[in-house]
């Protein structure tokens, strides 16, 4: 629009107010210029007579209107335009009538939709600006000619300019406005529900809005609603009607589809708008979308039925992980506190607790009563289970020594990289009240890293109150740039700290660790040498720093490199892919924004990696790639780690051993990997058990122990067999362990003895109530506790 013009040719600063002689009739051909009844607005005045003698000699109907009496006047009769008088700059005026002028006149409800022209005193092209922002559809200077004034009323009567509020659709975005999606969305409840079929409404909020309305201002809400519905659009019918809302979230309305369908399509959204990078108000971001979602079954009100997806909305923002979330109605607050506990719930703690009572029960006294009752029933399933368990122990100890062969000719890291080092960034995330006296030293050994290229190191964290080593955080950020400090409010998980590290980072390359670890220089350099040359993932070595803390840490010591020198190695050649470990990792950015974590699964690492291997990614495994942490020192923390990453691995089994097997992403050497990876390692645990029932049923069956054949030649070979699986693996791990630990000797033969006599039987009583926990529901999250001053093992 144009704020200055041209004066007339007689050069008069006043040629459009005093351009008509109010004797002089008015022709055919100025009829035939305007039409159109105006409203005029301003004080009386020669102003105001010079402008309403103007819009009569060109051919308008006009009445009149002061300030203050427009609603009154528009309801005698309604005007097709409105022409005001803006005093700004005249002699005595008030310096704001204009603008009360425009609020008057867009406060009425008819006058919201009328072209609204300004006629300014002066030509200045502020006061047209302020204007115009305030809600003017056009401003004319006195000075212009009233050709022009009634030329700019007919273009406004042809086209009639309407706030986008009132408009069904964004001329902008094509999107839904707020109301008309709710008008849509009350027109899809009225339907008779056998005629809706189905149906779900869905809310699509974004994670990083605050962030970015805060740099950017609150027009990036449009800007970000109108991305998110492109990638929607782009995934073809996969929603009817896309609407936003003011805070820029996107409204999604999906008619004639059930719920599974509508969650599918939502994950394949999420996961497509993660994985790309957006630019947005010139800048290059990545956005995390939340989604809340509802079936239109038994919804009643569109405005409701709107609200519970944003409070699903709302949970989905807690976790960052890019799974839709389904409305419930705890998510509203709604307080309990009348309502009597289940009883599952007053069961369930007395059955945790006695859960190793249970396993036996189950493992043991279950399997014997049943040999007897098959007996009695003349089937002898006892002594064929004897056959099954003994071929069972065979074959785990043959996978444990084809691991080891395995391992000696894995794959070697590629020597020079494959493209420029590019940025990385790191990622430590840390529970502070829990890694408090570790994490300066933590950041300390990261800041020391020698890495070619750019790199950060972000620090995400979660505390549930302020700490004093917060302060020597920020002095060490402030000393170094290179680390970033990023608090996650509400985070209960090490998956939510990494979710919301994702989209911050800037680097290509992104190296994920617990707050525990110490990296080796190097190490960016290493992962980046894999993940040029054609890898998504690399997982490195984690080595036990605490190993002389005690007993129990220079036992994992040990049982770190049987699995991170030998097993992961030996299992990727094997059978063709790798796993992520939970730290001393490094994915590819846009992997990691696509899969994210997802904190409901006790082992997350583990259920990232079916998921990134399950779109095809590959992974490489790196002994050489090498991070220290600490070991838990106690039988109690082992204890509480291992049954977590017990029930964790149940977890990931559970969800994806039979999808995998059904995938066609994967090849059958590496589906015959899975079954042994989630299957075999599940089954295990209760098989070994079955020695205790078999014994018993066979001592019955002959009459007493003593009258039991032990040196069957079979059952022998077999048990020596299996027996020297443990010393084959012991021998492995000292053979390709990291110096500082091949040199502890008589750590691997203590290893070897208690692995064989207790350790053994120690993880598979875990991994059995592990089970049961699952079973109960029982998925607490115990931390391992991490000491101040531990004391390292020399690094040789």
């Amino acid at each position: 629009m144009l704020t200055s013009h041209r004066t007339t040719s007689q050069g008069s600063p006043m040629a459009l107010l005093d351009a008509a002689d109010p004797a002089a009739p008015t022709t055919p051909a100025d009829r035939s210029r305007g039409g159109g009844h105006v409203l005029v607005v301003g004080a009386p005045g020669p102003r105001l007579e010079r402008l309403t003698r103007t819009l009569r000699a060109t051919g308008h109907e006009v009445s009149h209107a002061p300030p203050g009496e427009v609603d009154r006047r528009m309801g005698q009769a309604h005007p097709d335009a409105i022409v005001a008088l803006d005093d700004r700059g005249a002699p005595g005026a008030d310096g704001d009538s204009g603008l009360d002028v425009i609020r008057e006149v867009r406060t009425v409800p008819a006058g919201r939709a009328l072209p609204l022209l300004m006629v300014t005193a002066g030509p200045e092209p502020a006061g047209a600006a302020d204007l115009l922002r305030h809600g003017a559809d056009d401003c004319v200077p006195e000075a212009s000619d009233p050709d022009e004034l009634s030329a700019r009323i007919e273009a406004k009567l042809r086209r009639v300019p309407v706030p986008v509020e009132n408009l069904p659709r964004d001329p902008r975005t094509g999107l839904y406005s707020h109301a008309h999606f709710l008008d849509e969305l009350d027109r899809e409840l009225r339907r008779p529900e056998a005629a809706r079929n189905g149906g779900v409404l869905a809310v699509v909020g974004v994670a990083e809005m605050a962030a970015l309305e805060a740099r950017l201002g609150p027009r990036i809400r449009r800007e970000v609603a109108e991305r998110l519905a492109g990638v929607a659009e782009r995934l073809g019918s996969f929603c009817d009607r896309l609407g936003w809302d003011d805070d820029g979230q996107l409204l999604m309305l999906l008619p004639g589809v059930d719920g599974e369908t509508a969650r599918r399509g939502l994950e394949k959204f999420a996961a497509t708008v993660a994985g790309t990078r957006f630019i947005v108000a010139d800048e290059n971001v990545r956005l995390t979308p939340a989604i809340g979602w509802l079936p239109l079954a038994g919804c009643a009100d569109g405005g409701r039925a709107a609200g519970q997806a944003r409070d699903a909305v709302q949970e989905a923002l807690r976790h960052r992980d890019l799974r839709p979330v389904r409305y419930a109605p705890w998510m509203r607050g709604t307080p309990h506190r009348h309502r009597r506990p289940s009883f599952s719930a007053l069961v369930r703690p007395a059955l945790s607790a006695l859960s190793p009572v249970l396993a036996l029960l189950l493992g043991v006294a279950v399997p014997f009563v049943l040999y007897l009752q098959t007996y009695a029933l003349g089937w002898d399933l006892g002594s064929a289970m004897y056959w099954v368990v003994v071929a069972g122990l065979v074959l785990s100890a043959l996978l444990i020594v084809l691991e080891c062969l395995f391992s000696l000719d894995a794959a070697a890291r590629p020597e020079t990289p494959g493209a420029p080092y590019p940025p990385a960034s790191a990622v430590i995330a840390a529970y502070l009240p829990n890694e408090a006296a570790t994490i300066v030293e933590t950041v300390e050994s990261f800041l020391r890293l020698d890495y070619p290229g750019e790199l950060e190191i972000l620090l995400a964290y979660n505390t549930p109150h302020p700490l004093p080593v917060e302060d020597t955080l920020r002095e060490i950020a402030a000393r170094d740039p290179r680390l970033v400090l990023l608090p996650v409010a509400g985070s209960t998980s090490k998956a939510q700290n990494i979710n919301a590290a994702v989209t911050r980072v800037r680097g290509e390359f992104v190296g994920i660790f617990d707050a525990d670890h110490h990296p080796a220089r190097d190490a960016f350099r290493d992962a980046w040498h894999w993940l040029s040359h054609g890898h998504d993932v690399v997982q490195g070595h984690c080595v036990i720093r605490n190993g002389e803390s005690s007993r129990i840490a220079e036992l994992v010591a040990v049982e770190f490199e049987a699995i991170y020198a030998v097993s992961h190695p030996g299992r990727t050649r094997l059978y063709g892919f790798g796993v992520f470990g939970g730290s001393n990792g490094f994915w590819r950015t846009d992997l990691l924004a696509r899969i994210r974590m997802h904190g409901s699964m006790l082992t997350e690492d583990i259920d990232s990696t079916l998921r990134a291997l399950g779109e095809g990614a590959r992974f490489a495994v790196d002994r050489t790639l090498i991070s220290r942490e600490l070991a838990p020192t106690t039988l109690k923390a082992l204890w509480n780690q291992r049954s977590r990453w017990a029930q964790g691995w149940l977890q990931v089994s559970l969800r994806h051993l039979w999808r995998s097997l059904r995938s066609p992403a994967f090849t059958a050497r590496q589906k015959l990997g899975l079954c042994v990876l989630l299957g075999w390692r599940e089954v295990q645990p209760w098989l070994t058990l079955q020695i205790l029932p078999i014994l018993l049923y066979s001592a019955w069956k002959a009459g007493g122990l003593h009258r039991l054949d032990w040196a069957v030649p079979v059952c022998v070979l077999a048990v020596l067999f299996t027996m020297a699986a443990g010393p084959v693996q012991a021998l492995f791990a000292w053979r390709l362990a990291v110096p500082e630990l091949r040199s502890r000797g008589r750590w691997f033969w203590s290893y070897l003895l208690v692995s064989t006599f207790f350790y053994s039987h120690f993880k598979n009583m875990v991994a059995r109530q592990a089970h049961l926990k699952e079973a109960l529901g029982d998925r607490q999250w115990r931390v391992t506790p991490r000491a101040a001053g531990a004391k390292a093992v020399a690094r040789r």
